[in-house]
């Protein structure tokens, strides 16, 4: 079974040259559950991160258990789960790693290219970019 989170990106700002996002992330069984977080945005990363007693304080459990390569060449295995993403208005689902202490929680590339947005370059904001379908 497949958990799914809501992530509400209620601001971004820019600090020191990076983007980061503020939060509000949702159990899905039960909205009620939430709690609000920043996220570093990173293109470089494919999965998004978010620490994992706030995932298990939500209620959630992982569905597997991956390997995946870091910054410096390491492989590391950390548990992976299902996230429902709001930023804007628009909703997307992606995957979502349990982080572990040492672990920057951040909003990858695929959950901030399926909500349809990028990071602009010049101001480092997120902005509206177009869907392609090929």
């Amino acid at each position: 079974m497949i958990i799914r989170l809501f992530f509400t990106v209620l601001m971004e700002e820019k600090v020191l040259g990076f983007t980061r996002a503020k939060v509000r992330i949702h159990n899905p069984a039960d909205l009620t559950k939430f709690d609000e977080i920043e996220l570093l945005v990173d293109t470089g990363a494919i999965f998004s991160s978010v620490p994992r007693p706030i995932l298990e304080k939500l209620g959630l459990d992982p569905v597997e258990r991956r390997g995946l390569r870091v910054y410096g060449g390491a492989l590391v295995e950390r548990d992976i789960g299902g996230l429902l993403f709001e930023y804007g208005g628009n909703r997307a689902v992606g995957p979502v790693i349990f982080g572990e202490p040492k672990d920057t929680p951040v909003l990858g590339a695929t959950a901030l290219e399926a909500l349809g947005y990028q990071v602009d370059p010049v101001t480092r904001q997120l902005k509206p970019t177009e869907l392609l379908m090929i």
